[in-house]
């Protein structure tokens, strides 16, 4: 049954932005489920060792995918805009430029993980119990870094005509096959996190042949034909000028949050272990953030293309009031029974649990201020300007976390978990502020270069 695609350019706007963010939340949750299920799976079969090995690896493997993930942002904003000007030629060149460059970021990806897994995890004070395990899993998860890219490019490019459902469908299948593999290799073969990674690897793979097929079998400009497939020069310069800003700062967001799980690490292994189960918690309830962020991102960019100023600002109030309500609902839960949803994790230490309460308590609360602010980036974005929301992430949020480390953390009494997760809210407020007034500023840049554009006789 063809999917019927979410109007971005008329029609009631809340209503819309509810339909289409549903579906990408759904998806969102179960890619999550990736890491998700190693972790629970590991904790059920293995003991609280595991866990940490495998949640010690998650800030290092942001860091190092975020930077190609930003890319993929590039290419929704390109096919968003070209949807909106029903710019046709910028709409197939952005999707057969997209796909190679996937490809190659994904083999590089896998070379820079194979090689640089065990000193890297080093200098992040990991353990010593912990970090065999952990060199291992990063190890086998970078060998699917390609398909991983190959899929998450083929969404964007799907999510950025209206199409959520689909990437839905894919990821429920690659889902199923995640667990299903995880049960086989762990409980049944006896492996640890090398079984984890392999059924990850395997479930990455079966969702990029997905979204290719579907990209072939479009009737639009967007159908993808393995004959056009390269990089071309002009796509690929508008991919990099929205992507390349968005992929550094991922990739510096993930280095503060790198440099924090450094210092948690170095409060022991069971601070390791109920941070990773708090993060891996506190992740479910950041897919929602980041499903606003894509269509904030998505209607901002086919409205911009299509000129409608006054459209967007509408579709970006309707995205603070949804991401404010269900972020503030989701974290509340996840703070009212966290000893309950750390326990599918934690399943031989009380004090882990507590010390992963006590970090939801800090973080996700709060949470709502990153939905605000991501909503405002998203919308930025979709506009085209890519660097300025990345210089104010830099210095706000980044910036801020790696100084608090390297001064306030370093005093005896301010070194406390607490001082550590403190500055996430605190980064979260200043960043939110800023690129507020930034989104005003460009805006009303916009519509007075309109209305000063002189009129055609004729």
């Amino acid at each position: 049954m063809k999917e019927k695609k979410i109007e971005m350019l008329q029609g009631p706007i809340l209503p819309n932005v509810i339909r289409y963010t549903l579906p990408i939340i759904a998806a969102s949750l179960l890619q999550l489920l990736f890491n998700a299920a190693d972790m629970i799976v590991v904790g059920q079969f293995c003991d609280s060792l595991y866990i940490g090995a495998v949640g010690a690896t998650t800030s290092l493997i942001h860091m190092m995918v975020n930077f190609f993930m930003g890319l993929s942002v590039g290419v929704g904003v390109c096919v968003a805009q070209g949807a909106g000007a029903k710019d046709d030629n910028m709409m197939s060149g952005t999707v057969h430029t997209s796909l190679p460059l996937a490809t190659i970021g994904g083999l590089l990806l896998t070379v820079i993980g194979l090689i640089f897994a065990g000193p890297l995890l080093r200098l992040m004070s990991t353990p010593d119990e912990m970090l065999p395990y952990s060199v291992l899993y990063t190890k086998i998860y970078f060998i699917g870094s390609a398909p991983c890219l190959i899929y998450n490019f083929g969404a964007a490019v799907l999510r950025a005509l209206g199409e959520t459902k689909k990437p839905l469908y894919y990821l429920t299948a690659s889902g199923v096959i995640n667990i299903m593999l995880n049960m086989i290799f762990v409980a049944g073969l006896g492996m640890t996190v090398d079984g984890v990674a392999l059924a990850t690897v395997v479930s990455q793979i079966v969702s990029a042949v997905l979204v290719i097929q579907a990209l072939c079998r479009r009737r639009d400009a967007c159908r993808l034909r393995f004959s056009k497939m390269r990089l071309n020069g002009r796509y690929l310069i508008r991919i990099l000028t929205i992507g390349f800003p968005a992929g550094i700062q991922s990739s510096l967001f993930s280095v503060s949050n790198v440099m924090i799980q450094s210092s948690i690490n170095s409060f022991g292994e069971l601070a390791v272990t109920a941070n990773a189960a708090a993060s891996s918690v506190e992740g479910f309830v950041y897919v929602i953030i980041a499903a606003f962020n894509q269509t904030s991102m998505n209607f901002v960019g086919q409205n911009d293309g299509a000129r409608c100023y006054d459209r967007i600002r509408q579709i970006v109030r309707s995205c603070l009031i949804c991401v404010t309500v269900a972020v503030v609902a989701a974290g509340g839960l996840a703070v009212l029974f966290s000893r309950t949803l750390l326990g599918i994790y934690i399943t031989d230490s009380p004090e882990a649990l507590t010390m992963g309460g006590f970090r939801l308590l800090c973080t996700t609360l709060p949470y709502f201020l990153l939905g605000m602010h991501d909503c405002v980036a998203g919308a930025i974005r979709g506009m085209k300007c890519s660097m300025a929301p990345m210089l104010i992430t830099i210095v706000c949020i980044c910036g801020l976390r790696i100084g608090w480390i390297l001064t306030i953390f370093r005093i005896p009494a301010y070194h406390t978990l607490f001082s550590i997760y403190i500055t996430y809210p605190i980064s979260w407020l200043v960043a939110l502020i800023a690129q507020s007034l930034l989104f005003r500023w460009i805006l009303k840049k916009k519509k007075r270069l309109v209305n000063e554009e002189p009129v055609a006789v004729g």
